[in-house]
């Protein structure tokens, strides 16, 4: 089977936990595993930079890379991410985070930098090279403060072997046509935008990794299956329904809007790592409102 098949429909970047302490909650975190599986998500993505990563030290990623495989039991496919702007060290963590049950890498493209498109270019396929799994490219400007153009993302596509697909979370809608339009046969294109994987599916994206499958996965999931089979006003009424989360989930900084749900789901203690704080008393008070009258 591909992993475009395989990774097809809904993946969630999974929060950390922590307690008050500040400590990693791994039974929070399981509860959060069993809660996004058992409620219809077709995969689960860990050290994602929704789980906090920048404030995880090398011990914490590798026991939470750990907790996620035994916890997951072979229910869903587990990908790891490892990204950053230092492509040396990120390729040293390849032999360090366990990978063995992972079946792909999610790595961010550099942030900070600001690499010119050869370097990303460049970043990638020394990582790739390095990369004893598959490895999805991951676009994300709004964060990272550079673009990777489609032109970068399917050179990539078509010269290195071991990059197997890309999580596209710029709100270009020509440029996600440009990479659907030419990327070559099994390469996978997810969207990273949960308000804008409805119209993405519609010209050919695979699915999403999700921030929001992590509060509301049975929704969201049926959303995105609905739309891969092409019932797109179907899945478009269910869709509309989850505006005004989208606008929770986002308006103050993710995670702190996913977790403040989460922890109105009772599933979570609300703490975040600073520079992250929790969203304000009156979203709070929003979110709260919204989860008791829709989930």
């Amino acid at each position: 089977m591909s992993l475009r098949s395989q990774l097809k429909g809904t993946g969630v970047a999974l929060i950390t936990p922590f307690t008050s302490t500040g400590a990693v909650d791994f039974n929070a975190l399981g509860r959060v595993i069993d809660y996004v599986i058992e409620n219809g998500v077709e995969y689960v993505i860990t050290l994602g930079t929704t789980g906090e990563t920048p404030t995880l030290d090398k011990q914490e990623k590798i026991d939470i890379v750990n907790y996620t495989y035994e916890k997951v039991s072979k229910r869903v496919p587990v990908v790891v991410g490892i990204g950053g702007n230092n492509t040396n060290e990120i390729i040293k963590d390849l032999d360090i985070i366990p990978l063995e049950n992972a079946i792909a890498v999610l790595s961010a493209s550099p942030y900070y930098s600001k690499p010119s498109q050869e370097g990303i270019f460049q970043h990638y396929k020394a990582f790739a090279a390095a990369s004893p799994k598959p490895v999805l490219l991951y676009n994300v400007p709004g964060r990272t403060g550079r673009n990777m153009t489609a032109g970068t993302t399917l050179r990539l596509a078509h010269e290195v072997a071991n990059i197997a697909g890309i999580k596209e979370a710029h709100n270009d809608i020509h440029q996600c046509m440009e990479i659907i339009r030419d990327r070559p046969e099994g390469f996978l294109v997810v969207s990273g935008d949960d308000e804008l994987s409805l119209p993405q599916i519609s010209f050919g994206f695979d699915g999403v990794i999700s921030v929001a499958a992590n509060s509301f996965p049975r929704q969201f999931s049926e959303i995105v299956r609905l739309a891969l089979k092409g019932e797109f006003s179907t899945a478009a009424k269910a869709h509309l329904k989850l505006v005004q989360a989208y606008d929770y989930l986002f308006a103050e900084n993710n995670p702190a809007g996913v977790k403040a749900f989460l922890y109105e789901l009772g599933l979570i203690d609300n703490y975040l790592r600073l520079p992250v704080t929790p969203v304000s008393a009156a979203l709070q008070e929003k979110i709260k409102k919204f989860t008791k009258e829709n989930l």
